[in-house]
């Protein structure tokens, strides 16, 4: 398939091969010093990156409307009813409503296959009389903000259905320091993965920001209620093997957001 960015921002392609220094250094070396051809084979290869690279064109657009207070049941009500016409493009990962890390939001996952596709849906959508005369000219005044980031899954993540309908949601953002996933990677996917085990939450995807603030890193959990996510913390506190992993990690932390959300019930992850 297409070539995507790499999960790790800052790093450089990796193109650069011994033989490549070799061939632009022998103008400078005297004839005693160059290798024979077997010795420099043997020599190790040079590598300006150190991170593995996507190889897909998926991404997963993540929005978050903020509705006006007296207007969120009829905002639900109204997507509930017309939310077919927008599926009609493209592929619903899930829709949320936010009860902790923000009031009168909604939370939703669109997926792509490439950007091409997404701007034919755009396209698509502007020109489409239901779309527009029975959902978005009566949702917009709903509103009082929108916001939108492209991310990826990262490679050592699938997308997850949760174990069973019902329950509740926490999307767990992650600010990391500048320097990209090849300085922060590896501690971020080791406190994840950290709590990804029998008697915790379930993971469900963990994402990094493409477009929108660079060096964010997000996890999608799921778990039964919200006083099993407050039992799953306290037991995470007491937990030798997760506290080592967090502590490697929050090093390169500059801040988190924690929302716990609870699936609409057109959501196709319910």
């Amino acid at each position: 398939m297409g070539r995507t960015t790499s999960w790790r921002h800052s790093c450089l392609p990796e193109r650069a091969n011994k033989s490549h220094f070799t061939v632009t250094m022998l103008k400078f070396r005297p004839a005693v010093l160059l290798l024979k051809p077997a010795a420099a084979a043997a020599q190790p290869r040079v590598r300006l990156s150190s991170c593995p690279q996507q190889e897909h064109t998926t991404f997963y657009e993540f929005r978050t409307y903020s509705i006006r207070p007296d207007q969120n049941a009829a905002f639900l009500k109204l997507t509930n009813e017309k939310i077919h016409l927008r599926t009609a493009h493209s592929e619903l990962i899930g829709y949320w409503s936010v009860e902790y890390g923000g009031l009168n939001q909604v939370f939703h996952i669109w997926k792509y296959d490439s950007f091409s596709q997404r701007a034919a849906v755009r396209a698509a959508l502007a020109q489409d009389p239901s779309w527009i005369s029975e959902y978005i000219s009566k949702a917009i005044p709903m509103l009082t903000s929108q916001d939108n980031e492209v991310t990826y899954l990262v490679p050592w993540s699938r997308l997850q259905k949760p174990p069973r309908d019902g329950g509740v949601y926490e999307l767990a953002s992650f600010q990391m320091r500048a320097g990209g996933p090849v300085v922060w990677g590896d501690a971020f996917q080791a406190a994840i993965t950290s709590h990804d085990a029998p008697g915790y939450g379930k993971l469900v995807g963990a994402f990094h920001s493409e477009f929108g603030p660079l060096n964010r890193v997000h996890a999608l959990w799921w778990f039964e209620s919200a006083d099993q996510r407050a039992e799953v913390r306290h037991k995470a506190h007491t937990d030798a093997r997760v506290v080592a992993a967090v502590r490697n990690s929050v090093v390169h932390l500059d801040s988190q957001r924690n929302r716990l959300m609870f699936p609409c019930p057109f959501s196709p992850m319910k």
